[in-house]
């Protein structure tokens, strides 16, 4: 009899379904290579972990609504020359983020100061932080949004929590209220 028929009902009650993905093929690796029980529930749990773990990124990586895939990788520092690279490897770290210092990029349009600041983001979320990626407009329009439909405080809360909030194209056009006040 198939054990993986028996065990889903009881994994999935234990909410670890995930090793239902990896068990055929970890019981013939401990089959062929004669492993230890205690080595083949090792091998399980750690699947279970690591499937958990991708799961987590990936939700932290859609939430956190980058507009395209930027990462440290991906920028041409060669471009920039005059771009510190120590301090943008640096902030690449998170140190920043426990120390809870703002981080402020700037320098004229065409520079990559969206790109750095998604890159940094992503960085945020493989080390397991929670990012928010807004466009200065869009993080007004949701907070307009919200302050129409009664949720104002609820939003702001939400927003203050996040350890990493990324505005993007800040200072473009003059702010008007509430729009100053909500920024501060």
């Amino acid at each position: 009899m198939n054990p993986a028929t028996e065990l889903a009902p009881q994994l999935k009650q234990l909410r670890l379904s995930g090793i239902l993905d990896s068990l055929d093929a970890r019981n013939r690796q401990a089959i062929d290579a004669k492993l230890a029980y205690t080595e083949f529930l090792a091998l399980l749990i750690q699947d279970e972990i690591a499937r958990r773990e991708q799961k987590k990124f990936s939700t932290r990586l859609r939430r956190a609504a980058f507009r395209a895939t930027k990462t440290l990788e991906g920028f041409e520092f060669d471009r920039l020359p005059s771009t510190n690279r120590a301090l943008v490897h640096d902030l690449a770290t998170g140190r920043y983020i426990d120390e809870r210092a703002p981080v402020l990029i700037v320098g004229p349009c065409g520079t990559g100061k969206s790109h750095l600041a998604q890159a940094l983001g992503h960085c945020a979320v493989r080390q397991g932080h929670d990012v928010i990626f807004a466009s200065c407009a869009q993080l007004l329009a949701s907070l307009n949004a919200a302050r129409a439909v009664g949720t104002y405080e609820r939003k702001l809360q939400q927003l203050a929590r996040v350890p990493v909030l990324i505005i993007d194209d800040f200072g473009l056009k003059p702010l008007r209220a509430p729009a100053d006040e909500d920024l501060h």
